[in-house]
């Protein structure tokens, strides 16, 4: 089983899910619709708000785990929603309105029908990420702390996307720790400990013997961070703030490391 299906498998209700997805997002794909199979086998009730291309995505990817789409949309037990659509029902002013998102939200809730008695609601949430990449950084934040408060009272679950590369600088924004505090678990960006292997690889090469020295200083400042912050972000936020100079030549490398490690999972 892989890392980010035990964190699945193992979450409590109103768990808060984030992945933060450009450095391989086929992976991202795989987690995501996971997540709501899982769900499906359980009786929940799906909630799906993406983009055209990851509504597309999710439904090719359940109907090869053997969920029939159609039937579970004409049931009720799956919806869909458009993200930029849903978001045009309750941003005002360029920020979400919290009043109208609860009642927007609250009114799809209701629409969905899970098919197991006493089953949850399990929903996917793009948009935080579309947000995001439209540089509306501080409107996402205000977003998931609106997400925050509804997980709180319907205790149903949500499983968020960002469109971050961990290998470029994106990982550096200010606003990250406010990203992370305000989901319970960050799903690993790279499948099972592939990242992390990749990116001590790539920091044995460009320094030598002194890797192993700096491999405790990073595990120590790990402890520092948050438990959401796992091992290989953390290492790369380690390299960011300590080695500057150095960071963009071993990350470029991990990069590469990664990818070829990648496509042997496609393969």
């Amino acid at each position: 089983m892989s890392l980010a299906n035990q964190i699945i498998d193992e979450a409590d209700p109103r768990s808060h899910y984030v992945q933060f997805y450009k450095a391989d997002e086929p992976l991202f794909n795989r987690n995501v619709g996971y997540y709501l199979w899982e769900g499906f086998l359980r009786g929940d009730g799906l909630i799906v708000i993406g983009t055209q291309q990851r509504r597309l995505s999710l439904t090719d990817h359940l109907e090869r785990l053997g969920v029939d789409v159609a039937e579970a949309c004409n049931e009720g037990q799956l919806v869909f929603h458009d993200a930029h659509e849903m978001l045009s029902r309750f941003m005002v002013g360029g920020e979400p309105d919290r009043v109208l998102f609860e009642r927007v939200i609250d009114d799809e809730l209701r629409r969905v029908h899970p098919r197991a008695p006493g089953a949850s609601i399990r929903a996917y949430g793009e948009m935080v990420g579309v947000l995001w990449e439209a540089g509306c950084l501080d409107a996402a934040i205000r977003l998931e702390e609106c997400w925050n408060k509804v997980l709180h009272v319907s205790g149903i679950t949500l499983f968020c996307g960002y469109p971050v590369d961990v290998f470029g600088d994106d990982l550096q924004s200010a606003r990250m720790q406010a990203v992370l505090c305000n989901h319970t678990h960050l799903m690993p960006s790279g499948a099972d400990r592939d990242l992390e292997s990749a990116v001590h690889k790539a920091i044995h090469e460009v320094l030598g013997p002194e890797a192993e020295r700096l491999r405790g200083e990073i595990s120590r400042a790990n402890a520092g961070w948050s438990a959401r912050l796992l091992p290989a972000e953390a290492a790369i936020l380690w390299l960011r703030k300590n080695l500057p100079d150095l960071a963009g030549d071993i990350l470029s490398k991990a990069r590469n490391h990664y990818a070829d490690t990648a496509k042997q999972w496609a393969a």
